[in-house]
């Protein structure tokens, strides 16, 4: 039998819980020294509850909480409520969405070595992040590797520009080169100048399945020697003429190129 969450309310700005959820909300790193993150909106804690995620705590403004109730009252064991201004000042949003989770950060696991991986060389621009977390998850990749100098992948603009992908991924980040040992799988990279082109590649016998897709920093690119250690590198044809594509695209098409070279070795075998 399911038990009743307890419901209580928050008044005052001084509150310590709403301190914490403003520093979770409007700063990228500390939800490491919390180990908690914040989740706004309908959207994402709905994602979160679709893939079972465990909720520490639900807050609402009170307005919401009165016409919503009868959707949320098992999200989660505690259940906060407050003045719309009071919730207003928590949000990271410029239209706060009037409800969000405080959830517990997981514990990073070890590197799995034989799956299919993106790895993430300092990419800066959270967007971009989480862009890719988000074709990471839509095109069948397990693990995202993080390494120093990349975005924070739980930080408020991931989360956003995430859209729920974070539930869907193994997310490992803080890593050094050397880590990337642990993979087993092969490398490839994406260069505007060097290797065949992706959508001639993948007509090839050659295309390895799982990978691991490397993808560098918005403007210097892959690190030289992460570069080196690629078993295979690819161009993206543009014939439009630019001089190259944002990081987050090349992502989106690398990405469903694996999964379609996959998905169809699948139906032929």
């Amino acid at each position: 039998m399911k038990t009743s969450p307890s419901i209580q309310r928050i008044t005052s700005r001084d509150n310590p819980m709403v301190k914490r959820l403003r520093q979770l909300s409007g700063q990228n790193n500390v939800y490491r020294t919390h180990g908690q993150f914040w989740l706004e909106g309908d959207h994402l804690c709905r994602a979160a509850l679709s893939r079972a995620q465990t909720v520490a705590q639900a807050f609402f403004s009170e307005s919401f909480w009165e016409a919503q109730s009868e959707h949320w009252l098992e999200c989660a064991p505690i259940i906060t409520l407050m003045p719309e201004a009071l919730f207003s000042s928590i949000s990271g949003l410029e239209s706060p969405s009037h409800m969000g989770f405080l959830m517990g950060l997981p514990e990073q696991k070890p590197i799995e070595p034989g799956v299919m991986t993106v790895v993430l060389d300092r990419l800066q621009d959270a967007g971009n992040v989480g862009s890719i977390l988000r074709s990471a998850a839509a095109f069948g990749v397990r693990q995202v590797l993080a390494l120093k100098g990349t975005a924070a992948l739980w930080s408020p603009k991931v989360l956003r520009s995430g859209m729920g992908a974070h539930f869907g991924l193994q997310l490992i980040e803080g890593l050094s080169e050397s880590d990337l040992d642990a993979l087993v799988v092969p490398r490839i990279a994406t260069s505007s100048h060097q290797g065949p082109f992706l959508h001639e590649w993948m007509q090839s016998s050659d295309w390895p399945y799982p990978c691991a897709w490397l993808l560098g920093h918005e403007g210097q690119g892959l690190s030289e020697s992460l570069m080196q250690s690629a078993k295979h590198c690819v161009r993206i044809a543009q014939p439009g003429g630019e001089e190259s594509l944002n990081v987050a695209a090349a992502a989106a098409i690398c990405l469903h190129a694996s999964a379609s070279v996959h998905l169809g070795s699948q139906k032929n075998s």
